[in-house]
């Protein structure tokens, strides 16, 4: 069985890590990779889609990022407890059409024993909003160690 470490029960400072690490991943907008971290079982319920299994969650994420063009995400801790941790949101794209979103959300995550991903109940709501008023524009993939997270940006 692989490993994904950090691994439950988590402290503050693995919790943070693996929080960054999934933030991470999925600014890479490749499904394929951020499947990796979820169990082959694993259970999702991504805004009113429901999936299971890694192959269903690849099929969502590619359906997500060819509508959710130059996709830009932060995650940032909320509460933390064994195997358990609990997330906020924001992330901003658009759509083919130019029209820009920034997105806010709450996430709910449950590992199994080798720190994979086991389920993931997600929240979220979108805020239409101007290019202008972006406030995630760092060149696509990773968040720069030095950009704001959500708290210092006020979101």
């Amino acid at each position: 069985m692989t490993e994904r470490p950090p691994l439950p029960p988590f402290t503050r400072e693995t919790a943070i890590e693996k929080v960054r690490l999934a933030e991470d991943a999925w600014n890479t907008r490749d499904p394929e990779r951020v499947s990796l971290a979820y169990t082959t079982g694993t259970r999702w319920r991504n805004r009113a889609e429901f999936a299971t299994g890694r192959a269903e969650v690849v099929a969502l994420l590619r359906r997500k990022w060819a509508a959710e063009l130059d996709y830009r995400l932060i995650k940032e801790i909320w509460a933390f407890g064994g195997n358990r941790i609990a997330v906020r949101f924001a992330y901003e794209c658009h759509d083919d059409a130019g029209n820009w979103t920034r997105n806010y959300g709450n996430e709910n995550w449950e590992f199994d024993e080798h720190g994979l991903m086991a389920v993931r109940h997600a929240s979220i709501n979108t805020l239409p909003i101007a290019e202008a008023d972006r406030k995630f524009a760092w060149p696509l993939g990773r968040r720069p160690d030095d950009h704001p997270g959500l708290s210092d940006l006020g979101l």
